[in-house]
């Protein structure tokens, strides 16, 4: 179980001294409840249904003591004796059960905060090559499991050591017995192992089917619109009805697998307790009272054997979940952006001169051809430029390697003179507002999503930003204005007023560089038209970088690059490249007026 152990020495890293401080307190806990089984046998004797006088040892040395009070006084004594330790048993042990959930928690609380921060701070390209329902999968459920196999640990350490207590007392009264009991234990213990191993392949299957579940329904959820257009609701039920059939199956087998080995534990110990106690009586001449609280101490720890047999059970079943987790912060920590220690608290970056790329090449994967190959352009500041090109033409792996979300295989970036580097990653990252092609809100009001990149901001701050996205007005017709929540991704606003809201969440910073990747692809003529007077309002007062198919956007551009095939092909202003037939934007012109001639 070398995952569980690798989570149990964070958890003893994490707790310290309280770790041991509760183990303290699962040793007095079992201590008393040992004392209170003690006390049963004397209390036997005054009352007259056993006799203490055995010839030396504990229990004539109870009758000695108590064979100097009145029978009365000796009860009293006792049952005294017996309350109070079955109290501060109760106490003790209700105290270090709270203690130990508190130790989960904050342990649970540091565990899922390191795995995000480790997510959160994995470079772009790990999220292109991961699925992201995988990535929820692990968060959530697979996370928990291991939550889990903590808390069954501490269960498991607490009944071993109330077993080795309980143990000691016995080895006290009665050396041979109790080495009798423990040999056949250990015998029992092998014969379990097979069980250990069925868990763990059991516990393989569940991150399996959990993980599929979890991407199946997350691809679906966000694809209903599909389903319902396109009739698809019986075959996704089919599916969903197969892979709840192979996680029902999988669930009874590790039930059945935990009745199987609690039966073979529970009809071994019946046959174990017989011949225990008949070789007692014919092997080993053992006085009645001794064996009478022998079999009680171990008719009391079978259930603990059965318990502790359980715990290794469940943890093998655990152990997959720890590896899922285990991988993902190892592929985290692989894939991290190298950033100075102190980058988190600079300022964002003032861009004065303008971004360089140098001769970029960059590949997706060592032995994959070149997404971009070459490309050498320069992007001044305050001016409006536009990236365009076929699909598949490299613009948008360009604009991620400009915005350092990812590094480039050969050549670089310069911003104002100054190649981009862990120094100032993080500075350069802050100066830059992105609206993406398909936006995304979240399902928060629109003063939640305004104040999310710019905390703190002002009513009039949001309202400034409003009104330069072209969407203060209909935010101003909504019920219940800024307050209006906007539901899961925005849904409850149109395609065009979701776009507006992105770009004012995106300006609301005054960012120095503004991306605006496929922005108004979607868009519709009228809220194109909104979209493109804001760019011009923001025109000269920051770095606007368009990514577009629509040569109507491209008009008002400074400068126009074109891409082909991972090179820098054409590159001028937009009146001398509209007017070379031969050239990309020339035929585009030229096939969308042919177009809009055949549509009338």
């Amino acid at each position: 179980m070398k995952e569980i152990w690798h989570y149990v020495r964070q958890l003893h890293a994490h707790s310290g001294a309280a770790l041991y401080f509760n183990l303290f307190g699962m040793v007095a806990s079992s201590l008393l409840e040992s004392v209170g089984i003690l006390l049963l046998v004397p209390l036997l004797g005054i009352i007259g249904l056993v006799s203490l006088d055995v010839g030396g040892g504990y229990f004539a040395w109870m009758g000695e003591v108590l064979g100097g009070f009145p029978t009365l006084a000796a009860l009293c004594i006792v049952l005294g004796l017996y309350a109070a330790t079955t109290v501060s048993h109760s106490l003790i042990h209700r105290y270090i059960m709270i203690r130990n959930v508190k130790l989960q928690q904050r342990y649970s609380q540091r565990l899922r905060l390191e795995t995000y921060d480790g997510l959160l701070n994995a470079g772009w390209p790990y999220f292109l090559r991961k699925r992201g329902s995988d990535l929820i999968n692990v968060l959530t459920i697979e996370l928990a499991r291991v939550l889990g196999a903590m808390n069954t640990f501490l269960q498991l350490v607490a009944s071993i050591i109330f077993t080795a207590i309980q143990i000691g007392i016995a080895f006290w009264l009665s050396p041979l017995l109790t080495l009798f009991v423990l040999v056949c234990g250990a015998l029992l213990g092998l014969l379990s192992r097979r069980f250990i191993r069925k868990a763990k392949e059991l516990g393989s299957q569940t991150s399996q089917l959990s993980q599929q579940y979890l991407a199946g329904i997350t691809d679906q959820i966000t694809g209903m619109k599909d389903i319902k257009s396109n009739s698809l609701e019986a075959s996704r039920l089919e599916w969903l009805n197969g892979l709840t059939g192979g996680m029902n199956r999988e669930q009874i087998s590790y039930v059945k697998l935990r009745m199987n080995s609690q039966l073979v534990y529970k009809l071994s110990s019946t046959v174990l307790i017989a011949g225990f106690i008949l070789g007692a009586f014919l092997l080993f001449r053992t006085q009645g009272i001794e064996l009478l609280t022998i079999t009680v101490i171990f008719a009391r720890l079978w259930p603990r054997f059965t318990s502790i047999q359980s715990s290794l059970e469940q943890l093998a079943s655990l152990e997959p979940a720890c590896k899922s987790v285990t991988m993902l912060r190892l592929e985290c920590e692989e894939a991290a952006e190298r950033l100075e220690p102190d980058a988190a608290a600079a300022p964002p970056m003032i861009i004065r001169q303008g971004i360089r790329c140098r001769r970029l090449t960059f590949r997706y994967a060592p032995d994959s051809p070149s997404s971009l190959d070459g490309v050498d352009l320069f992007i001044p500041a305050n001016s409006m430029t536009a990236i365009v090109g076929p699909s598949g033409a490299g613009k948008s792996t360009l604009i991620d390697v400009i915005m350092g979300l990812m590094t480039p295989s050969e050549g670089e970036i310069e911003i104002d003179g100054a190649a981009l580097s862990a120094a100032n990653l993080a500075a350069y990252r802050r100066s830059i507002s992105y609206v993406p092609q398909d936006p995304f809100l979240f399902n928060a009001s629109i003063r939640d999503n305004m104040t999310l990149v710019l905390q703190g901001a002002s009513d009039e701050q949001i309202w400034e930003a409003l009104r330069f996205a072209s969407c203060a007005e209909f935010v101003s017709r909504l019920p219940e204005g800024l307050d209006t929540l906007i539901g899961d991704r925005g849904v409850r606003l149109s395609g065009g007023e979701r776009q507006r809201l992105v770009l004012a969440r995106a300006i609301i910073r005054k960012p120095s560089v503004l991306v605006l990747d496929e922005a108004t692809s979607a868009l519709d003529t009228d809220n194109e038209r909104h979209i493109q007077e804001a760019i011009d309002r923001l025109k000269g007062s920051m770095t606007i970088i368009i990514v577009a198919h629509r040569l109507s956007t491209l008009r008002g551009a400074d400068k126009v690059f074109i891409l082909g095939q991972g090179k820098l092909i054409e590159q001028g202003d937009f009146s001398s490249l509209a007017s070379d037939p031969a050239g990309y934007l020339g035929k585009s012109l030229k096939k969308q007026d042919t177009a809009n001639v055949s549509s009338f």
